[in-house]
């Protein structure tokens, strides 16, 4: 049977997809230190549809840039699979306000780089060319195992990467006009 919701929840997922894709490849082109924002359309599907619609968002994200650009990438879907169930399953419980994206990014900034780090380790020897692998080559030259070398640098580039992103979508929720939220869902999005 053809559901409303879930075809507009699906087209808006692909959106998010883009989004990902967009932001995290201009990110990546800058090469803008601790920023990656490749998560941001993973988050606001979360936010916005829940951690099913967040968790394809983020698995498809990685899949299709995998596909076309580099094929290495597509391991580390699971860490943006991750990035959306956590989201989602917090504004399943919580609105999405400031407060709660500050928490939320909180959480994924540690959570991501568990997930990735081994990934990373796995596939680049810690090294993935982003702003973080200055860091981790100086900490691997002053003694630290390769883990924690790759680890603490994604930790603090998630710190700024996931409240920010956490944040803008919190900003963007409160600002789309209600009857767009409305087809979202139950969420209370509270306007400014």
């Amino acid at each position: 049977m053809y559901n409303s919701k879930e075809t507009y929840a699906l087209v808006f997922s692909g959106i998010g997809i883009i989004i990902n894709i967009v932001f995290g490849t201009i990110v990546s082109m800058i090469k803008i230190p601790l920023l990656f924002l490749d998560t941001i359309g993973t988050i606001f599907i979360a936010a916005a549809f829940g951690p099913f619609y967040g968790a394809i968002t983020g698995g498809l994200t990685n899949i299709l840039k995998g596909i076309l650009t580099n094929p290495k990438d597509i391991p580390f879907a699971l860490v943006n699979v991750i990035v959306g169930l956590i989201v989602g399953y917090i504004v399943k419980r919580y609105k999405f306000n400031y407060k709660t994206a500050l928490i939320t990014g909180l959480i994924l900034s540690v959570a991501a780089p568990l997930i990735g780090t081994p990934i990373a380790v796995w596939i680049y020897g810690g090294l993935t060319g982003g702003g973080t692998d200055l860091i981790f080559a100086w900490l691997l030259q002053s003694g630290h195992r390769i883990f924690s070398a790759a680890f603490w640098p994604r930790v603090y580039g998630n710190f700024i990467d996931k409240i920010a992103s956490c944040f803008f979508v919190a900003f963007l929720l409160r600002r789309l006009p209600s009857n767009l939220l409305n087809k979202f869902g139950e969420k209370d999005y509270e306007k400014e």
